[in-house]
């Protein structure tokens, strides 16, 4: 199981080795994608994906503890259907990996766990048909925008920066995988009071871990327990996860968990950097519902 997913991600890494930055990345529907773990066959073969009802599906921007939550979502998941060797082996994010996977993954038991970065309107229509049901997880700009730098340079995949200085007005500009942060942050606010979506931010997740799973869990209306829960949450601690990482991700391990904390980007962002980004909060955000979930002023400001 661990062998074959490990297998996928080194492939992915060792492809990247001999491409310029250039090269690293392609876009399509206005979004950039890593070209060593996805391909726009596959990309063109998600719109025929059959969702179900009760898939356990996660929508997050990059960098936002998408794996967190996918690694505490399968831990309940599995108690209600043990997870197949099959499925522990494809690429958690619905629009990485060959076109064939869809097809693969009308053969797993419910329910299935699986994560997106794509706009609304890019969702494969059946998850608006099946009226699936959606976790859109959402983390700090700040944070987020230091944790991809370090991730960005880290990953073979993904193009390098020199420098923060380099990387934040790219990201500033979006040009950045898989979307510009607040681009995909205002498109989903359209939808965060759909019955069919749910909104939680990692760091509320991180300041109450057990409160947030046992509220996602009802969204979901999995039957598990709060034993089940409290068990899944201590499993899970973000410790955990990274020490665990060489075994669970091989290489890519070392480059996916690195400090999990609140207010790393302090470290990091100037006064004028500040400056922008609170700009750009109140320009896209201020007043809304998703920006009010946010905190900003509290997880963003001195």
């Amino acid at each position: 199981m661990t062998e074959q997913f490990i297998s996928k991600l080194d492939a992915a890494i060792d492809a990247a080795k001999d491409l310029s930055d250039e090269e690293l990345l392609f876009t399509c529907d206005g979004m950039l994608y890593p070209c060593t773990f996805t391909s726009l066959e596959t990309l063109q073969a998600l719109d025929s994906f059959e969702a179900r009802s009760d898939d356990l599906m996660v929508v997050g921007y990059a960098k936002s503890g998408t794996n967190w939550v996918v690694n505490m979502l399968k831990g309940l998941a599995g108690i209600v259907s043990p997870l197949s060797t099959d499925e522990a082996a494809e690429f958690p994010y619905l629009e990485f990996g060959d076109p064939e996977k869809y097809e693969r993954m009308k053969k797993y038991h419910s329910p299935r766990v699986y994560v997106t970065y794509r706009y609304y309107n890019l969702l494969p229509k059946s998850v608006f048909k099946n009226k699936t049901k959606m976790l859109v997880l959402l983390r700090n700009p700040k944070d987020t925008a230091v944790s991809l730098f370090h991730f960005t340079n880290s990953l073979p995949s993904l193009p390098s920066y020199s420098s923060w200085d380099e990387f934040f007005p790219t990201f500033m500009r979006g040009n950045v995988c898989c979307c510009p942060y607040f681009d995909f942050l205002v498109d989903w606010n359209k939808h965060i009071e759909d019955e069919n979506v749910m909104l939680i931010t990692y760091e509320e997740l991180k300041e109450n871990t057990v409160a947030g799973v046992k509220r996602i869990a009802e969204f979901f209306g999995l039957p598990v327990t709060e034993e089940n829960i409290q068990s899944v949450v201590d499993q899970n601690t973000f410790q955990t996860l990274k020490q665990e990482s060489s075994t669970t991700h091989g290489a890519f391990g070392n480059m996916l968990f690195r400090k999990g904390i609140i207010g790393d980007w302090m470290n990091y962002f100037s006064e004028a950097q500040n400056k922008e980004m609170d700009a750009r909060f109140e320009e896209c955000l201020a007043g809304t519902k998703l920006g009010g979930k946010l905190k900003y002023d509290v997880y963003c400001k001195n």
